[in-house]
């Protein structure tokens, strides 16, 4: 990999943190300190859609096609990784004191934090398999072992960018509220997206250690990110009336990923 290359790679793990940025910091812009529910629901939707687009044409695919040389059973790394992926998640949903936005009821282990900091903590668990899935694409170009191409992994991380703005702004503006603040509710949602290109760091460090395991990796973060899909953007895109606009977005979300992935890769 030339200096050109690894410039992209870096630019790859900053984009997706930069969507969370942006989108925090329409905390300045908004008069109101909640989103409208429509429009929340719509971005839900949307932001599904990406997530689940992602999980396939970017990890699930590229994992049994690395796994091919197992013939009928290329299908069983990818199938283990996602399996992993979704009872890590669980496991950090019971455990990770959260609570998520339009709730009043927190999660997790009790623990006695302000509302602000669970508020945080459930963007920092959505970001986590995010950054995550963004450093094990990269890893996978780095390594040279797998089908995955420099452009695809940057289309993955320009479609989490993406689904990140709006959820960057969904966790800014109610923090407002509650800290009394712009500057602080903005310096929050930042601090939530610091994990995702903290994770990607990580795991493309560790990438000669992972090749054997990239197919078991690709989908364990396949696995997690449809996690937060079913546990939470799923359920807040369609509560209440009027639910097809978010199902709409949601095709919107998945089509976009799925051209930005072939497009690009």
């Amino acid at each position: 990999m030339n200096i050109s290359d690894l410039r992209i790679v870096n630019i790859g793990i900053l984009i997706p943190f930069l969507g969370t940025t942006l989108g925090a910091a329409m905390v300045f812009f908004f008069k109101k300190d909640t989103m409208n529910v429509g429009v929340q629901k719509i971005l839900s939707g949307f932001a599904a859609g990406v997530m689940v687009a992602a999980s396939v044409w970017s990890l699930l695919i590229p994992a049994m096609d690395q796994s091919s040389n197992l013939g009928r059973l290329a299908f069983l790394p990818a199938t283990t990784g996602f399996m992993i992926g979704i009872l890590f998640l669980l496991l950090i949903d019971f455990i990770l004191p959260h609570m998520h936005v339009g709730s009043e009821k927190p999660e997790g282990i009790k623990a006695n934090l302000k509302k602000s900091t669970m508020l945080v903590f459930a963007v920092t668990l959505h970001n986590f398999p995010e950054g995550m899935a963004v450093g094990v694409a990269l890893a996978a170009v780095i390594s040279g072992t797998s089908s995955i191409s420099l452009t695809a992994a940057l289309a993955l991380s320009i479609g989490i960018a993406i689904q990140n703005f709006p959820e960057g702004a969904i966790i800014s503006l109610p923090l407002r509220h509650e800290l009394g603040s712009r500057k602080k509710a903005f310096l929050y949602g930042f601090l939530s997206g610091v994990v995702e290109p903290i994770g990607a760091i990580i795991t493309i460090l560790l990438t000669k250690f992972m090749v054997p395991i990239l197919p078991y990796l690709l989908s364990f973060a396949a696995g997690a990110m449809i996690y937060v899909v079913v546990e939470e953007l799923l359920p807040e895109a369609s509560e209440g009336e009027h639910s097809n606009w978010s199902t709409l977005s949601f095709s919107l979300g998945f089509v976009l990923m799925m051209i930005l992935d072939v497009a690009l890769g």
